[in-house]
């Protein structure tokens, strides 16, 4: 089994998101993806195979979840490990700071649930206006 985990610690002085060089954006990049909200929400049960990730997100094509996976396991989110089966098994599942990431993102979803009718209502508002 080989897996693929990194924790590093590197001080940003003075960490402002409103600055435009400030790597602080670069996290939000991440976090604020589409299908990197969605796979956090998929994996905080545990570790879960590609084809089961996909046919959960549905509509993701296959290229576009793999970038997304290698980029939150570049960036120390979640953890690809492999095991020496025939035919090759691959999981992902969160690190810590994948599982730190969680409670926001639930947060949002929630936020979200509750409040889609509002937003469609103001969709449709809008475009009948």
């Amino acid at each position: 089994m080989v897996t693929n985990e990194v924790s590093t610690d590197i001080a940003i002085p003075d960490p402002d998101v409103l600055n435009p060089n400030c790597p602080t954006r670069l996290v939000l990049d991440r976090i604020g993806d589409r299908w990197t909200v969605l796979v956090v929400l998929l994996l905080r049960e545990g570790p879960v195979r590609f084809t089961a990730l996909r046919t959960a997100l549905g509509g993701v094509a296959p290229k576009v979840l793999t970038q997304t996976l290698k980029a939150m396991a570049r960036d120390g989110l979640i953890t690809r490990t492999v095991y020496a089966e025939v035919p090759p098994k691959v999981t992902y599942e969160l690190t810590e700071l994948g599982h730190s990431l969680r409670a926001p993102i639930e947060a949002v979803a929630t936020w979200a649930e509750s409040n889609v009718s509002a937003i469609m209502a103001a969709r449709e508002a809008a475009s009948a206006g």
